[in-house]
């Protein structure tokens, strides 16, 4: 199983802070298209960002591996003022 922890408007938006996924990935973009299929409100949030990651609390690109026990959060890009 994957962690997949939301952080920010995806928190907010999706009404949950982490989901566990049990799939056969390869990689964060594989895991986000796994939860996309897995729900139309799903597809819907992450859609909307240019999604950043953290893998086992890196900062990390989309394009990185995963594997069963790791953690990935999600969320959107943050701009301050």
């Amino acid at each position: 199983m994957i962690t997949v922890k939301f952080f920010a408007v995806l928190r907010e938006r999706l009404g949950l802070a982490e989901t566990q996924v049990d799939a056969d990935v390869s990689t964060v973009q594989e895991l986000v298209q796994v939860l996309k299929q897995q729900s139309e409100r799903y597809a819907k949030e992450l859609d909307r960002y240019q999604l950043l990651c953290a893998v086992n609390q890196k900062l990390l690109p989309l394009t990185t591996e995963v594997k069963d026990g790791d953690e990935v959060a999600l969320f959107p890009p943050v701009t301050g003022g």
